[in-house]
């Protein structure tokens, strides 16, 4: 069967590559680190897009567009956030082609150099920041709450399909604010949105909490993260919302007047979540029969899969299925009818079981006789027969129990896999288990480097929620006032 997967216990990583292939999600292109996303793939991308867009909107948000080429002399203006990505930069350097003189295909017109190189956006704070200069004059051009649905390129050296790669399908919500107060408030809000998100409709369990400076956003004053467990005991980042200040304002000398008539710069903030998010939904609940989907993202919620040998059978389960599809999706579940009449109902058993597909229904003319239908649910891989009459009922409650089964499994897999520690032995010892760590850290960047030089794991984040606590650094022994999460991670 070509849906076989090398077993998570054997090797994580060729798992997920081959659950990433062979569930259609997405593949490599001829382009060195970048992607195809397959219409699969795309249709999950696209749930995660409607859900996320309707959380902005309702949160004040408005979409805009700005430009994914940026003019080199941006970068230069807010040195923390060039040094962060000077190292990804894709740049821009001619704009024509020309016929190889010696006839080998085409060349780079050398007549045809940009006058100023232009770099392809990594991250757009620089040209909207550029772009607010023109929008804000005063108070009463604030608040600004533009997000923009686009692509970024970071020219990463390793890649793996849709947690890193070159080019990625992403949203950056950039804000403008009148105060310091307001500007904090909007980036709590939206690491919140997002926390609201991976736990509600991706089921991940995600801490929150703020990163340490090692560990910032380019450029921030303070980055909000949302922090997810993966089954191997990696952490992945899969959110970030930033508090920028006033230092993208003042690079770009964006003022306004208050309503003391008063000039000053204005407070900002960027947040985003990518397709890296792909990513976290299948390496938190996927398993070695293939994906495992909340019902909330799933593009198939429902599949029936008639069981037929004469087309007089399947005349009569079409009809029987009829009712049961419309009231489906008057409810708004996504179903589909599977009469393809080239594959065996076994292969398409083993095919949905692959792509994750939450609820699938098997019906042939003994069900028929019987009033009854198969309904196999995808998390516990059980079966039941339940009657024809009250189907619609049993999915509509069996699709909010699997979503809540999903995430109560991934949140039970967190807890057995968060410890604390109070040594250093006792940390390096611990982190080959996998896991998130909680340990007391002395705050200084110089020991967060040894850690991360030594063993590879990092502070994720200092949870919001963590309470204070007196102890000493597992390092150095200077006093700590809470623990810090620390893990491998993607």
């Amino acid at each position: 069967m070509a849906k076989v997967l090398t077993p998570r216990s054997e090797s994580y990583s060729q798992w997920y590559n081959d659950l990433v292939l062979k569930a259609d999600l997405a593949e490599n292109s001829a382009v060195r680190g970048c992607m195809v996303i397959k219409p699969y793939g795309y249709a999950i991308w696209e749930k995660m897009q409607n859900v996320l867009d309707r959380m902005f909107k309702d949160t004040g948000h408005e979409n805009a567009y700005f430009p994914i080429f940026i003019p080199k002399s941006f970068f230069s203006k807010e040195a923390d956030h060039v040094e962060g990505f000077a190292k990804e930069c894709a740049v821009v350097t001619h704009y024509r082609l020309m016929n190889d003189p010696n006839g080998d295909g085409v060349v780079v017109d050398p007549e045809a150099k940009l006058e100023e190189e232009l770099i392809v956006r990594p991250t757009s704070e620089t040209i909207i920041w550029n772009t607010y200069k023109n929008w804000i004059q005063s108070y009463r051009d604030l608040p600004i709450k533009c997000n923009q649905w686009a692509n970024v390129v970071r020219w990463e050296m390793r890649t793996r399909l849709f947690l890193r790669t070159a080019e990625f399908l992403w949203q950056e919500g950039h804000t403008a604010h009148a105060t310091k107060q307001e500007a904090i408030e909007e980036t709590e809000t939206m690491i919140n949105v997002y926390g609201d998100f991976a736990e509600r409709f991706m089921a991940v369990p995600v801490v929150k909490g703020i990163k340490s400076a090692n560990e910032r956003f380019a450029g921030a004053l303070e980055t909000y993260t949302i922090e997810a467990l993966m089954q191997d005991g990696k952490a992945l980042q899969s959110g970030t919302s930033h508090f920028l200040g006033q230092n993208f304002a003042k690079a770009f000398d964006v003022k306004f007047a208050s309503k003391e008539g008063k000039e000053d710069y204005v407070w900002a903030t960027s947040w985003g979540v990518s397709t890296r998010l792909m990513g976290a939904l299948i390496m938190a609940h996927s398993d070695d029969n293939g994906l495992v989907l909340p019902p909330k993202l799933a593009p198939i919620q429902v599949v029936i899969v008639p069981i037929f040998r004469k087309p007089e059978e399947l005349a009569k389960i079409k009809e029987a299925s009829s009712g049961i599809i419309s009231q489906l999706r008057d409810k708004g579940i996504d179903v589909k009818f599977d009469d393809n009449d080239n594959r065996k109902p076994g292969w398409k058993f083993a095919q949905y079981e692959l792509k994750g597909v939450p609820v699938r229904l098997a019906m042939g003319p003994r069900d028929l006789e019987n009033g009854t239908v198969e309904v196999a649910r995808r998390d516990t891989l059980s079966k039941e027969v339940v009657a024809i009459d009250g189907v619609v009922e049993h999915i509509t409650d069996l699709l909010d129990k699997i979503q809540e089964n999903i995430f109560q499994k991934a949140l039970d897999f967190r807890a057995e896999s968060t410890v604390s520690v109070d040594t250093y032995d006792e940390f390096k010892e611990r982190l080959e288990e996998g896991g998130l760590i909680m340990a007391h850290w002395d705050g200084t960047p110089e020991t967060e480097q040894r850690i991360k030089d030594e063993t590879k794991a990092t502070i994720r984040c200092i949870p919001l929620d963590q309470p204070d606590e007196e102890g000493v650094c597992m390092v150095s022994g200077k006093p700590s006032s809470k623990r810090v999460m620390f893990a491998r991670a993607y």
